[in-house]
Formats: C-alpha cells, structure tokens, sequence
C-alpha cells in the first residue's frame, strides 16, 4: 500500500520538474505536491481537473513508467516518487466532494458522437464555456474504451460513475443507445439545430490475422472478449495473440473468469512488447505465461499451429523471421486475437464530406478540422489506437478549436 504523504514528502519539487515535462498534458506536479502537502486537497483537484478533465483516470491508466514516473529525478539513486498514487486520491475526492454549477447558457448546440475519452472531455471543456452539448453513445453505458475496453480490476467504474455525474452537474445531455452514422446522420443533426460536431468513436474493428482458422468458434477477437467477457466459455487453456495493453487485459481477465492455463504468444521477445512493463508484471503475478519468438500460422480445431521465430539482421536493421521446419500444434481450447484495433466506418459510409486516410482513420488538420464544414474529430478515430492522455491531450486542443469555430460563425450570423 503507497504511502502517499509519504510520496508527497519524498518529492524533491524541482524547479525543472522533468515529471511535468514529460507529461503529455504538462500536469503542474510539483504545484499540485506542495498544495497536497499543505491539506489543500481541494484546490489541488480543482488545479488537476482544470488542467485534465479525466485526470482521475489517468492517475490510473497512464504509462507512467514512461511519462513522471519514469523521469523522476529521485529515482536515479532512490524509488521514484508515484504521483500518480496522490493524483488518484485527489481526483477522486474533488469529483465526490465537489457539485459544478451549471453556466449559463449560451444557446449553442453541440453534438457529440462517441463517450470515450475524447468525447468525454470535449463535453467538459465545451459545457464549461455554456454549451448545449448533447453526447451520443451506441451503447447503454458511457465511457467507451474506459467502460468496455478496460477491465474493472484495473478501472473501477464508479470512477467513470462519477464523471457523469459531473457532466449532469453542468447540463451536458446524454443520449445512450444512438448510432449516429446510418438513420441519424449529420446532416439530420445539422437540420436539428446542433452548429457544430464532434466525432469521438475510437477503433473497435479488430484487425485480422489473416490467417486460415480465424473464423473459427474458439477464435476470438480481444476487443470483443473485453467488452462482456462473462458471457464466453473460453475453456481451460487459453492464447492470446499480441502483447499490447489489451492482450494484457485479455489475459488477466481470462483468468479471472475461469481459465486454468493462459498464454501469451509473441513473435518477438519481452523488450519489444507494446503493452507497459506494469502491466506484463501484472500478467505474470497473476500466473499468465509468456511463449515468446512464437508466430500464428494457423487456427485448427484442436488448438493453433505455432511457428518458432528469430530475430535476424537485414540491411543493417532488426528484424523477425520464421525459422523453417518449427511449425508445431499447441493445444488450446480458445484463441483471442489481440493485433491491434481499426475505426468503424459506419459514419463515413453513410456521411458524405468526410475524408478518411489509407488506414481507415478520419483525416482532420492539427486542430481536428474534417474535410466537413462544423464536423471535428480526434483520439482514437484520427490517430490509431492510443492512450487515455493522448486523446485528452488532442481533445482539450480541438475543443478550443471547437470554440473558435463557433463563436466565428455567430458572429457572422449577427453581422
């Protein structure tokens, strides 16, 4: 258990904290310890909030062994300190203990599409300034990624239970089960009144294999498993494919859920997985086995088939290859297919003006300006799967941008 007055009392506050420096939304750290030392917790959540809508989340889902942690200036001879641990208990004792007062409105609609981590501070950002933001959601629960794609044992939903309700506090209106895309379309919600829209929905199309077996009944896709995993009969033995942050989550929420033997297989060795090296730390305590330089080549019924792979030099550079002739059957009962994630395309399919790139994702400028006059996109959607902060971070950028686009456009409309 962290100590976090002790955290707090460890912290050197730097005059040139290299922690907020490498905080994707330049956290005010050192400021946010030295009031936390002081008991002014709350002034502290208010700094976090204002800075990061979602900082509550963050302080949990962040990599921060790459971000303050990993460049605190303690941790060069000692244990760095782990702010997030005091950012966590902040955060959550300013949303439970403070009620927002709603702004008066401006009467400016707002659409947004999509409750994930851009969607949501979007919504915070804009309502503050007296937008009427309405957030549509295709699912009965808010929170998109942080709500299906993270398990709860890491993400406690009462944490997002909170969010929303902070949300309301400001009058931010929310429409759960709406697809907008093929019946409500964006011109409908131009029609309707709405003068500007985000579009937040982050990458759950899978990416495939591609190879044979895929479609088989004990192959699965990670993302969908995440979503409701109580609802699976994985069986005893399982493999996931990939070894990303949600290969993590596969396998740890597998084996929660009744699976005896879960593997992780790689084609490359432990320094070139994606997912953070808490949450391959994490996996292994709890009994989640690593079978790596291992590569897919076929689902078959009675398991998958499994090639032996290495590392080889090619002009110069790193890279894997399939050692012949190691080809073997590994048992299992289930596969989970964890390689990655893609945008859905059910509101560009049916929404003409918005351009997408080569890979699916939504084309927009720096300030998350579509090919789609009014129409404005950023996280996930626009840049690949990524992390919680990086979609805040975007999403706090073209909220502005929001904000400068309609306050252009009512001024044209006096004039």
């Amino acid at each position: 258990m962290i100590n976090n007055l002790q955290e707090a009392q460890n912290c050197l506050l730097c005059k040139k904290p290299r922690c907020q420096i490498n905080c994707p939304i330049n956290t005010p750290i050192p400021q946010v310890v030295e009031l936390y030392k002081n008991g002014e917790i709350e002034k502290a959540g208010e700094i976090l909030f204002n800075n990061n809508p979602l900082s509550v989340i963050c302080a949990i889902v962040c990599p921060h062994e790459r971000q303050c942690r990993g460049n605190c200036i303690r941790g060069i001879k000692k244990e760095p300190v782990y702010f997030h641990s005091i950012e966590e208990e902040i955060s959550t004792k300013y949303l439970e203990s403070t009620k927002f007062e709603k702004p008066e409105s401006n009467g400016i609609k707002v659409a947004i599409i999509g409750s994930g981590p851009a969607g949501l501070t979007v919504a915070f950002e804009l309502a503050k300034k007296g937008y009427d933001v309405t957030i549509f959601e295709k699912n009965e629960r808010i929170g998109g990624v942080l709500a299906y794609g993270i398990p709860e044992f890491r993400l406690p939903r009462k944490l997002i239970d909170l969010l929303i309700e902070r949300l309301l506090d400001l009058g931010v209106k929310i429409k759960i089960n709406s697809i907008v895309g093929p019946v409500i379309t964006l011109n409908k919600l131009f029609k309707d009144g709405y003068k500007s829209i985000f579009i937040g929905t982050g990458v759950w199309n899978p990416k495939r294999l591609d190879i044979k077996g895929e479609t088989f009944g004990h192959s699965h896709y990670a993302i969908d498993y995440l979503k409701s995993p109580q609802y699976y009969s994985l069986g005893k033995k399982v493999v996931i494919i990939g070894a990303g942050n949600v290969a993590m989550d596969a396998a740890r929420t597998a084996k929660r859920n009744g699976a005896e033997e879960v593997y992780i297989a790689y084609r490359r060795d432990f320094e070139d997985m994606t997912a953070t090296k808490h949450e391959i730390s994490e996996a292994q305590n709890e009994g989640v086995l690593f079978k790596t330089f291992e590569a897919p080549v076929e689902i078959v019924d009675k398991g998958i088939i499994l090639a032996r792979t290495e590392k080889v030099e090619v002009d110069g550079r790193s890279t894997v290859a399939t050692i012949p002739d190691s080809e073997y059957l590994f048992k299992c009962d289930s596969v989970l297919i964890a390689v990655s994630q893609a945008p859905k395309n059910t509101i560009v399919v049916n929404n003409k003006g918005v351009d997408t790139t080569k890979r699916g994702h939504i084309e927009t400028d720096e300030k998350g300006h579509t090919t789609k006059e009014g129409v404005f996109a950023c996280g996930d959607v626009v840049l690949g799967a990524s992390t919680v902060i990086q979609a805040v971070n975007s999403a706090k950028i073209v909220s502005e941008s929001m904000h400068e686009y309609l306050q252009e456009i009512t001024e044209e409309a006096v004039i």
